[in-house]
């Protein structure tokens, strides 16, 4: 029964390291993806997938989407946008925005969208094209653009490798203790087995000599 435990227990601590190496094998393999596309092409938002993280920097789109929020948005055909569609876009300043179509307006022929921040009073003042669109919004992570922006800084990058390798070594810490504890519980185990295993020994002799006489 202990030994079927302590497997489940083993075979957990495996899993667990799988999840925990196998995430941060794509968290690795996502920054890669993403510095590479950056500087491959520094004009354009690089993607992961057919997918593009941002870091929000105003509050025009506030409830919905906050200042200091990384946003994601996904590449699609442009054509199939619809109102009340949030999207990524390039303004006249060349700096990408996400708000929200308000209205699908043609004029000579092309496409474009009215634009407007949920939390702004009026709509934008220019129109977007469909060849300005980075993507559809699709979800955030709360504040993560925040840690993004530290990170970006050297006392950011310095704080943050130094988080890393302490929570590295203490990691490694707990797990030399558990194994260390682990294997001296194993060798008590083997030292009062062979001390049982001496007295029965010495028992059966005693009786044996017993029965000799």
């Amino acid at each position: 029964m202990k030994k079927a435990k302590q497997n489940k227990k083993g075979i957990a601590g495996k899993i667990c390291k799988i999840i925990f190496f196998s995430i941060a094998f794509v968290i690795l393999l996502i920054a890669g993806i993403i510095m590479y596309k950056a500087n491959a092409d520094p004009d354009k938002v690089p993607d992961v997938f057919g997918y593009k993280p941002m870091i929000v920097l105003s509050g025009s789109m506030e409830t919905s989407i906050h200042t200091g929020d990384l946003v994601f948005v996904k590449m699609v055909d442009t054509t199939t946008l619809k109102k009340n569609d949030v999207i990524a876009f390039r303004n006249e300043e060349d700096t990408v925005t996400t708000h929200r179509i308000i209205e699908i307006v043609f004029e000579d022929g092309k496409q474009y969208f009215k634009m407007k921040g949920d939390a702004n009073n009026a709509e934008d003042r220019e129109l977007v094209s469909m060849e300005d669109v980075e993507g559809l919004y699709v979800g955030r992570i709360p504040k993560a653009g925040n840690v993004l922006i530290f990170m970006q800084k050297p006392i950011g990058l310095i704080t943050t490798l130094l988080v890393i390798l302490v929570i590295g070594l203490l990691w490694l810490y707990i797990v030399s203790r558990r194994d260390d504890k682990k294997y001296r519980k194993e060798e008590e185990k083997d030292r009062l087995e062979f001390e049982e295993y001496k007295r029965q020994k010495e028992l059966e002799r005693q009786k044996e000599n017993r029965e000799d006489k």
